[in-house]
């Protein structure tokens, strides 16, 4: 039997979310909902799993027998991966033996089975996905739903995920997986496109890319606008890197970090790090889930204390004074989402004493809707003009573009720029080294260090990958035993 949807309607108020839309989800198989922000995906997959109110028939095993990750990815960061995983057994049901038998099995198919003991807050991103994959998996789910389950992960990351769900409906799942990007639309059976709630293509991957209109296809293909003509060149060294920002800044750099060092117990999150950002520059920090790009970020900003190595802000040590100056866009964004559009901006201006910005045509069009209920690509908007509304002298923002569609994301990249060429220096941390084009230089860490720095040609140049390797010895300088190299295509 297969499960699924036909002509499934959704309606918010006087608002179409969903329209006459049918789905089939065969076992053992996986079916993809491909999408932009706003298009239907998550409402389609609330809709199946009984969560929102609708109109058509939908056909789904009993909920017990539902395995569900929402795009809020459902673990509990205050709880260890023991006690996520114990949780999520009571609430099925498994107790004893044979919790502990499935239990053992997914976290070592996951990868995750040396952190049973960490904090589920303290893991990385990829990390926490799985962990959320092992937990609806748990109880051995017929039908496997997935919200964007690759969002706000790195590359090897979400490679490891998808040979995770071709295992899960090799057991015999139906796997639904919604996703922003036509690519990995590829590795599945099925292919829903989904477009201001309506179905405008269906069927196997190949035969859907050659059916979807013109626009369609080429935002799904083209993530960024390319590179920034006004790039600047500077040294790859930390020496030139450091003079270039000092003469951008007349003297001084916005931000400095000097060989920072952050512990947690015996992890070393950050290892010896060197960070510049100067005005009118937009610095792209790079790395995989795990390599310290949150954590640099968060000692930047005062949230954390270096255990060793010095930073500035604005020429003093972080304080409450200097982060009035600098506007922040965390990977969680950061907004009230029981606010209105209009709310957040008021209490977020009112924050910094200012007036609230105006609003473009889309987000003004939203601007008495609930945060929750906007989609990602306009709550990740909302929150740059959140962190904008004060005119900040530096701008940092964690991972920005993960998870929103390709227009979406260029539009971001827009708002970016515009604020680099007003003068405020930029600081944007992103798993996706096709977005370094749009960066003036590139710092790229692996397991808490700085490998490399630079500009993007420099450091990547016509390739499309970076290896890095690192030593034990050898100080870590771009050059060392750390070292950062251009990988090629295939």
């Amino acid at each position: 039997m297969s499960w699924g949807v036909s002509d499934l309607s959704v309606r918010y108020g006087s608002r179409t979310a969903l329209d006459a839309v049918s789905v089939d989800i065969l076992p053992g198989s996986v079916t993809v909902v491909v999408g932009g922000d706003g298009a239907g995906k998550t409402t389609l997959l609330r809709a199946l799993v009984g969560i929102v109110p609708h109109s058509g028939s939908v056909r789904r095993p009993p909920r017990r027998d539902i395995g569900y990750i929402s795009g809020a990815v459902g673990v509990y960061t205050d709880l260890t991966v023991d006690e996520n995983i114990a949780f999520a057994g009571g609430a099925y049901g498994l107790t004893g033996d044979e919790r502990e038998r499935r239990a053992t099995r997914l976290l070592e198919q996951t990868g995750i089975a040396a952190a049973r003991g960490r904090l589920a807050g303290r893991l990385s991103g990829g990390m926490r996905q799985k962990l959320a994959f092992a937990l609806a998996m748990l109880h051995q789910p017929k039908l496997l739903v997935l919200d964007e389950p690759t969002t706000g992960v790195d590359p090897v990351s979400r490679s490891e995920l998808w040979r995770l769900i071709a295992g899960a409906a090799a057991d015999g799942a139906a796997v639904l997986v919604t996703t922003t990007y036509l690519d990995e639309a590829e590795r599945a059976a099925r292919v829903l496109v989904l477009d201001g709630g309506r179905a405008v293509a269906a069927g196997p991957p190949e035969a859907v890319a050659a059916a979807l209109p013109r626009p369609l296809a080429t935002a799904a293909r083209h993530a960024a606008k390319g590179p920034r003509e006004d790039a600047a060149t500077t040294g790859s060294s930390a020496a030139a890197v450091a003079d270039a920002a000092r003469g951008a800044a007349g003297g001084a750099p916005l931000s400095e970090m000097r060989a920072v060092v952050r512990r947690f117990g015996d992890l070393v999150a950050v290892d010896g790090a060197r960070l510049v950002v100067g005005p009118g520059e937009v610095v792209g920090l790079l790395g995989a889930n795990g390599a310290g790009k949150t954590t640099l970020i968060r000692i930047l900003l005062g949230l954390l204390r270096p255990s060793a190595g010095d930073v500035l802000l604005f020429g003093a040590p972080p304080s409450r004074a200097a982060r009035r100056r600098l506007g922040y866009v965390p990977q969680g964004l950061g907004l009230w989402e029981d606010l209105t559009v209009a709310e957040n901006l008021t209490f977020a201006a009112a924050a910094f004493g200012t007036s609230p910005p105006p609003l473009d045509a889309e987000l003004a069009e939203a601007e008495d809707r609930l945060v929750r209920d906007l989609p990602l690509g306009l709550r990740r908007r909302l929150a740059f003009a959140s962190a904008l509304a004060h005119a900040p002298e530096l701008l940092v923002l964690d991972e920005p573009t993960s998870g929103v569609d390709p227009r979406a994301r260029a539009r971001l990249w827009d708002t970016v720029h515009e604020a680099a060429a007003e003068g405020a220096g930029v600081l944007v941390t992103t798993h996706y080294l096709e977005e370094a084009s749009q960066c003036d230089r590139l710092v790229i860490m692996a397991a808490g260090r700085v490998v490399a720095e630079g500009p993007e040609a420099a450091i990547v140049g016509d390739r499309r990958a970076v290896e890095v390797e690192l030593g034990s010895d050898a100080p870590d300088t771009a050059g060392g035993a750390a070292a950062a190299r251009g990988k090629p295509p295939g």
